[in-house]
């Protein structure tokens, strides 16, 4: 974080989140040793220096002996980081603008974070005080709305009501709020003397600029709200506008689908990435050891699945994954770009087809691991909610044609030109991917124990998003909202079962808990039986598993881990920082995603490349 000025911004980024979630991990021992009064060992002092006043000569310095101090100066740096990658975005096309708002946007998420829950625990520098995170906070939001209103005129330019009273109404409110952003910013800067001073001992542009960015936006929207219509013939203030359909934001209407399309769980515990990602910095390994993981290093990657026990768990019942036919996915959609728009658009999406269809050909390997399996599906839902709206593809002459197989019944299948057949299918097997990974773990240590509830929690959750999409296919039973209503109920029975058999002390469990737990796997029991599943799934091992889980529930014990408690640090770092700070559109800047932007085209994303942004190259650092 400190040496490594070669790294691009978002390898910058990524190291200073991966050491966040680090320090959040270790903020324990920090606690024991300020309290262990007999502690011969030294303490870790920390310097960081005004992001203002930068220099080590006569610069202004923070030292302490706080962790605190250390997670806030971090949180400041990834705020300032997001602010320099929206900064060197293209903002004069509509793309670049589009991802230096998301940009803007996360950057002020980070500073409210370090206002609202870090800077008034750690006396240090002026940069980070409460009165400058937040005066941050609003500038950084302020940026991204101007951008937001600019995305917005540049679309209103290109239709014939531009001009039209409402238009109007509506653009006025929106330089009205511009302008309040950009006002409370000035005035917490301008309210403190020694913060004024030290901004313009910085860049004595900085007042003026948002000084003028105040007085402009207030005489537009006073301007604009000239032509404002009565209240009562007003209509509805948010519409929604599609992207023109043009060559020119065919790569923006991609990206737009990934944002828009693909729902990212914002509650989903963390915990499992410890040991099924390849973008954590640590992992596990025998014995519930944790060891350095180095999330930078070329592939191809090594996937150590020690927690993973060959004894399974008899509290999980894993689910059959679908099947389905093999399918060129890059023929067929690349000449629908070439009849539709041209040669030369199809050759800037080019980049995404091929991906595509490499991870359509991947997801159904078998000689795989789960987590490398998971971690595919994963990347070809997100590509498949990009082209989503190509769908149906009418003026195509060759469309693609999905066939799936019944998970419970391989001899019934499913045959559509429809895209929503393909992503219900790849939901199923998300879900039913999740289970394998449970039922590998070994439930009787406490790692395995919370990774098995994890994946549990992950394959309900992709269930769940599996019902929006059922709606939208005919498909096999396997795919009907009965059908994932009672896997879900499976599911949340198998959760609790596992809290009721935690590897803790029995005086936690009582009987009442495991009656329970035993009524839950009743509730899934009468959906099989009594609805239409009864007829489909009576050959399956799903009705012997849930008579027995309502007969027999048994406790076992066993002492905790003591990495529980880095454990515990990693996953409330995680959910803070997946609180809105990390946009999914700025996957596309990251190596962590299918397909990255490079010279404004859609490229395979593959790791080491220089990551380009709206046609712009990011430099090295700023």
């Amino acid at each position: 974080m400190v040496e490594r000025g070669d790294l691009s911004l978002p390898k910058q980024r990524d190291c200073l989140i991966h050491y966040f979630k680090c320090l959040c991990m270790v903020e324990p021992l920090f606690t024991a040793i300020s309290s262990d009064a007999d502690s011969d060992s030294d303490p870790i002092i920390f310097v960081w220096y005004d992001a203002f006043n930068p220099k080590h000569e006569n610069g202004v310095s923070s030292e302490r002996n706080s962790i605190q101090l250390e997670k806030a100066a971090v949180l400041f740096n990834l705020g300032a980081i997001h602010s320099q990658i929206g900064a060197s975005c293209d903002r004069t096309t509509a793309l670049g603008r589009h991802l230096a708002m998301e940009a803007f946007n996360a950057s002020a998420k980070f500073f409210y974070k370090l206002w609202q829950y870090f800077a008034k625990d750690v006396s240090a520098t002026l940069d980070l005080t409460v009165l400058f995170a937040e005066s941050l906070h609003w500038l950084l939001s302020a940026q991204a709305e101007d951008l937001k209103l600019q995305q917005r005129l540049h679309h209103n330019n290109t239709n014939d009501d531009a001009s039209s009273a409402l238009e109007q109404h509506q653009c006025a409110l929106a330089f009205e709020y511009v302008s309040k952003l950009y006002r409370a910013a000035c005035d917490l800067i301008l309210c403190d003397s020694v913060a004024t001073a030290v901004v313009v001992s910085f860049d004595e542009t900085w007042i003026t600029h948002l000084s003028l960015k105040v007085k402009f936006f207030e005489v537009e929207a006073r301007r604009r709200r000239s032509s404002i219509l009565p209240k009562s013939e007003r209509l509805p203030l948010f519409q929604f506008r599609p992207l023109d359909d043009n060559a020119e934001s065919i790569t923006e209407k991609l990206v737009t689908g990934i944002c828009h399309q693909w729902i990212h769980n914002q509650h989903r515990i963390p915990y499992i990435d410890l040991s099924l990602s390849e973008y954590s910095p640590f992992k596990i390994i025998d014995g519930g050891k944790l060891v350095a993981y180095p999330w930078d290093m070329p592939p191809p990657y090594p996937t150590n699945l020690s927690i993973l026990s060959s004894s399974s768990s008899s509290h999980v019942l894993a689910f059959p994954l679908k099947k389905c036919e093999p399918l060129d996915l890059y023929e067929s959609l690349r000449n629908y770009f070439v009849l539709k728009y041209s040669e030369s658009v199809a050759k800037r999406v080019e980049g995404l087809l091929q991906m595509l269809n490499k991870l359509r050909d991947e997801m159904q390997r078998d000689d795989i691991s789960l987590p490398v399996r998971r971690d595919c599906l994963i990347r070809y839902f997100k590509c498949l909610c990009m082209i989503e709206n190509l769908f149906p593809m009418t003026s195509s002459p060759n469309p693609p044609i999905f066939v799936w197989y019944n998970a419970f019944n391989p001899q019934e299948d499913s045959s559509q030109h429809n895209i929503h057949l393909e992503k219900a299918s790849v939901l199923f097997n998300l879900g039913a991917l999740c289970t394998h990974i449970a039922l590998s773990c070994d439930p009787t240590t406490f790692q395995g124990h919370r990774i098995a509830i994890d994946a549990l929690n992950d394959a309900s959750y992709w269930f769940y998003m599996l019902n929006s999409e059922t709606k939208k296919a005919s498909a096999t039973v396997d795919l009907s909202i009965n059908c994932t209503d009672m896997l879900c109920e499976i599911i949340y029975a198998e959760i609790d079962d596992l809290k009721f058999h935690s590897p803790l002390s029995q005086s936690d469990r009582s009987p009442l808990g495991g009656f329970v737990v035993s009524q839950l796997y009743r509730q899934a029991y009468d959906l099989l039986t009594s609805g239409p599943l009864a007829e489909s799934l009576v050959q399956s091992s799903i009705p012997q598993y849930l008579e027995s889980k309502m007969q027999t529930l048994h406790v076992k014990t066993a002492p905790i881990d003591v990495t529980d408690q880095f454990l515990s640090g990693y996953c409330t770092a995680q959910s803070l920082l997946q609180q809105g700070c990390q946009p999914l559109c700025l996957d596309l800047l990251s190596e962590a995603g299918p397909v990255m932007i490079k010279d404004g085209n859609l490229v395979a994303n593959l790791r080491g490349s220089n990551v380009a942004i709206g046609g712009d190259e990011l430099p090295d650092n700023r």
